[in-house]
């Protein structure tokens, strides 16, 4: 499997429901997660429910696109309530793989869910639309500090 992708924005919110601040540039701490995110910090919806996969999310840009273009939806990266957005970087593909993001190295864990509470946050119908498309759940495995433009690519 041979790629490369690119992270195109950074994303984090102290609390749940509380609305996505874009990053410059962000440290993810092995074992840990994003620095000042609501999941390193026990502050996420699903805090209650630790999972090493929930370090960080992670979104494709062309699933965003594919919303507005086919329905009208205009998820931007920050709606999308995910830390990293990405292009050209098959997600679904990395499911117990491990893969870099800048200096970063991620272990793809099991793909995000959609969920009825992002649905009710934005008051959007998400669900359906983003079923096998609303991202990956990740660990970190070697962390590092990540910036818009850094290259994603398997390992």
């Amino acid at each position: 499997m041979h790629w490369t992708g690119k992270l195109e924005h950074i994303h984090i919110a102290e609390a749940a429901s509380v609305e996505m601040e874009e990053l410059k540039s962000a440290d993810l701490i092995a074992g840990k997660g994003v620095d000042g995110d609501r999941y390193l910090l026990g502050n996420g919806t699903y805090s209650s429910k630790p999972f090493p996969a929930r370090q960080v999310t992670l979104i494709e840009m062309e699933t965003l696109e594919a919303l507005k273009r086919d329905h009208g939806i205009d998820l931007t990266p920050d709606l999308s309530r995910r830390n990293l957005t990405v292009t050209d970087t098959p997600l679904n593909h990395l499911v117990g793989r491990k893969f870099k993001v800048g200096e970063v190295v991620l272990l793809g864990g099991r793909l995000n869910r959609p969920c009825k509470y992002l649905d009710e946050l934005l008051e959007m119908e998400l669900f359906n639309l983003l079923l096998n498309r609303s991202g990956l759940n990740c660990e970190i495995v070697s962390g590092g500090t990540i910036r818009p433009g850094d290259t994603v690519e398997p390992l």
